[in-house]
C-alpha cells in the first residue's frame, strides 16, 4: 500500500467528521496525519516493519493514530471510516468532490436542505434553494450547477496514477504465481489515457482457477461481483472495477490488442483485415477458419501489413498513416529525464528543505533541478515577494555550492495577475535562472482576457516557459478558455518552452495540445511540481503524456545536458 492510499483514508475521514460536526481537534490530527504521511520519503510499511523505527517518531502521530495507521496498512480498511460511511449516503462524498465546496458547506446541504445525492443537489440549485443559505449565494449556487454533471462523470473515473498502482500491484501478485506465464493489464490504463474508468488485466495460465483465486483473495480487492471459468471482474477498495481475463496463448497477443482499444484505432485495424480477406477479434487474426496470427501483438499487426504501434498512440489520431509509412516516432522514455524544472521547498508550501530536494533529485539520477517556489499572489502557500525570495536564491546558492554532481537553478513560479502583469517586477526575475509563468487565478475570465495575460507573459523577456498553461485540475475543474493557436505562435517567435506538468491531478498540457505545440517547434518541458521528495515519483506521468502526444526524446528539453539545456533558453 503506498503512502498516498494511507493518507487518503485519513483525508476522507477528517473530511465527514466535519460534515458530521466532530470535535475539530480531532480533526486536525487527522488532517496533520495526511500531511505527515504525503511529506514522507520512506514508505509506511517500510518503517512498520523496520524494528529501529516507530510509526510514533513521526510528526503528529501518537499510540492511536499510528494503530490506525498499522491497520490500514495490514487490512486495507479504517474501522472509523467504514463506520462514518454508514452513516451518510454517497452523494454527501461525491459533494466533497466538488471546488469550492467544502466539508462545512456540505454539512448545510445535507442537514438544512436534506440533500442526499448530486442530482438533489443540481434540483435545488435550479429553484434557488442554494443561493437563499446563508454563506452560499448566487455565485457559489452557479458554481455547483458548472460542476455538477462534471462530477458526477468523475465519480466513475479515476485519475492514472491509481489506475496503474492498482494494476501494477495485482499484476505483481498474480506473476508469482507459477501457473501464470504472462500477464499485462490492457484498455486505456495501458494507453495511458489520463482518466481511466475500469481496468482490464489479461494473462495466460495453466490453472485459470489459481489466477481467480489469487485475484479474489487480494488485499485490493474489495468484492467479487462475477466469476467464471476463464474472467472474473472485481471491485477494488479504490473503488475501481476490474475484469481479469484468463485467455489461451495462441490468442494472447490478439486478446491484448483488442481490448487494449481505443475502440477508433480498433474499428481501422478491422478494416484493414478485411481488406485483405481476414477477420480480427479478441481470439486471433483468421483466413476464413484458420487462425494465422494471434500470439503476439507484433504478429496481429504484421497480418495487416503494419508494424507493432505503441499502446500510447492507438487513437487513430494519424498513428495508422505513420505506421504505413514506417514512420512512428521513437517515444520518449522515463529514462532520458535528465532534468525536473519544476518544484518547491519549505520557503513556500513545500515539505521539504532546499538541501533535502536537491539531494532527493540527485538520487534519482537527475543532472539539473529549478527549484521554483511560489511568487506573493499565492498568500495560501506564503508567496515569496521579492525580498524573501533574494533570501531564498541565496541559501539555494549556499546548499548549491557543497553539493556536487547535480546543477541547481534558482527559479520561481510567477503568477501571471488577473490584470495581465506578471507578479514580480522585470529587475527581480532578470535575476533568475529559470521564470516558469503560471495561471492560478481568474481562470474563469473571457478568452480575450486569458489570451492578454499569457501572450504578455510570453512577452517578458525574462518568462523561459509558462507552466500547466490551461490551469485544470483533472476531474475537478476545467482549465481557463485558452487559443492555444496564438499563444503557441508567440512561444515559438519568443523562445519560450511549454510545460506538460507530470502532476496526474494536471497533466497540463493535455496530449493534444502538447503535440500542436511540439508542431510549432516549441520545446517542451516535463516537470514534476514536486512539493516534496516523493512528488519526484510523478515524472512517468508527465513522459506517458508525453508518449501519447507522440513526442521524442529530441522533442522534450530536459533530456538534453545541462550545457545543451542552457543552450535553448531565451535571452533578454
Amino acid at each position: 500500500m503506498q503512502n498516498s492510499d494511507v493518507a487518503r483514508f485519513f483525508e476522507e475521514l477528517a473530511d465527514l467528521l466535519e460534515v458530521d460536526g466532530a470535535n475539530p481537534f480531532r480533526i486536525r490530527a487527522y488532517r496533520k496525519a495526511v500531511r505527515t504521511i504525503g511529506s514522507l520519503p520512506d514508505s509506511i510499511a517500510d518503517i512498520i516493519n523496520d524494528e529501529d523505527r516507530k510509526l510514533t517518531d513521526l510528526p503528529g502521530i501518537g499510540k492511536d493514530l499510528a494503530a490506525k495507521i498499522a491497520g490500514i496498512v495490514e487490512t486495507g480498511r479504517l474501522h472509523q471510516l467504514d463506520e462514518i460511511n454508514e452513516k451518510f449516503p454517497p452523494g454527501v462524498r461525491d459533494m466533497l468532490r466538488m471546488s469550492g465546496v467544502g466539508p462545512k458547506k456540505v454539512a448545510v446541504l445535507f442537514n438544512d436542505l436534506s440533500v442526499t445525492s448530486l442530482d438533489e443537489l443540481k434540483q435545488a440549485a435550479e429553484n434557488g434553494r442554494v443561493a437563499a443559505l446563508k454563506g452560499f449565494g448566487e455565485k457559489t449556487e452557479q458554481s455547483i450547477l458548472e460542476q455538477i454533471d462534471r462530477v458526477a462523470e468523475a465519480g466513475n473515473r479515476f485519475h492514472i496514477d491509481i489506475a496503474m498502482r492498482e494494476a501494477d500491484a495485482i499484476l505483481d501478485d498474480l506473476l508469482q504465481l507459477e501457473s501464470v506465464v504472462q500477464a499485462k493489464v490492457a484498455g486505456s490504463c495501458r494507453r495511458r489515457k489520463e482518466t481511466v474508468g475500469d481496468l482490464d488485466l489479461l494473462a495466460t495460465s495453466i490453472a485459470p482457477a489459481e489466477a481467480m483465486d489469487r485475484l479474489a483473495e487480494h488485499e485490493s480487492v474489495d468484492k467479487v461481483l462475477a466469476r467464471g471459468e476463464t474472467k472474473q471482474r472485481v471491485r477494488l477498495r479504490s473503488g475501481i472495477e476490474m475484469d481479469l481475463r484468463v485467455v489461451a496463448d495462441e490468442s494472447y497477443g490478439a486478446a491484448m490488442q483488442y481490448f487494449t482499444g481505443s475502440k477508433e484505432h480498433n474499428i481501422v485495424i478491422r478494416r484493414r483485415a478485411q481488406e485483405r480477406g481476414l477477420k480480427v477479434n479478441e481470439y486471433g487474426v483468421f483466413r476464413g477458419e484458420e487462425l494465422i496470427a494471434g500470439q503476439t501483438e507484433e504478429d496481429v499487426y504484421a497480418a495487416v501489413d503494419l508494424p507493432w504501434i505503441p499502446p500510447e498512440l492507438r487513437e487513430d489520431r494519424g498513428e495508422i498513416p505513420l505506421a504505413e509509412q514506417d514512420q512512428l516516432p521513437t517515444l520518449v522514455e522515463l529514462q532520458d529525464i535528465r532534468g525536473d524544472l519544476h518544484m518547491h521547498t519549505t520557503a513556500t508550501d513545500g515539505r521539504n528543505s532546499i538541501e533535502e530536494m536537491v539531494e532527493a533529485a540527485k538520487a534519482r539520477g537527475l543532472k539539473y533541478i529549478a527549484i521554483t517556489d511560489h511568487s506573493k499572489r499565492v498568500t495560501m502557500a506564503n508567496g515569496l515577494d521579492a525580498e524573501r525570495l533574494r533570501e531564498h536564491w541565496r541559501a539555494i546558492d549556499e546548499v548549491r555550492g557543497r553539493i556536487s554532481d547535480i546543477d541547481v537553478m534558482c527559479g520561481i513560479e510567477c503568477d501571471i495577475l488577473e490584470d495581465g502583469r506578471m507578479d514580480l517586477d522585470d529587475e527581480v526575475l532578470s535575476e533568475a535562472d529559470w521564470v516558469v509563468a503560471v495561471l492560478h487565478y481568474g481562470l474563469k475570465q473571457p478568452r480575450e482576457q486569458i489570451q492578454k495575460r499569457l501572450l504578455n507573459a510570453i512577452r517578458c523577456p525574462y518568462v523561459t516557459a509558462i507552466g500547466h498553461p490551461s490551469g485544470r485540475i483533472v476531474l475537478k475543474r476545467p482549465g481557463a478558455d485558452v487559443g492555444y493557436k496564438d499563444v503557441f505562435k508567440a512561444a515559438a517567435d519568443f523562445g519560450v518552452m511549454m510545460e506538460i506538468n507530470a502532476h496526474p491531478s494536471r497533466l497540463d498540457l493535455d496530449d493534444v495540445h502538447a503535440a500542436a505545440a511540439r508542431d510549432q517547434n516549441i520545446p517542451i518541458v516535463i516537470s514534476t511540481d514536486a512539493h516534496s521528495t516523493a512528488g519526484f515519483d510523478v515524472m512517468r506521468y508527465g513522459v506517458n503524456q508525453a508518449r501519447r502526444a507522440g513526442l521524442e526524446k529530441k522533442d522534450v528539453a530536459n533530456t538534453r545536458t545541462f550545457k545543451q539545456f542552457c543552450k535553448m533558453l531565451r535571452t533578454a
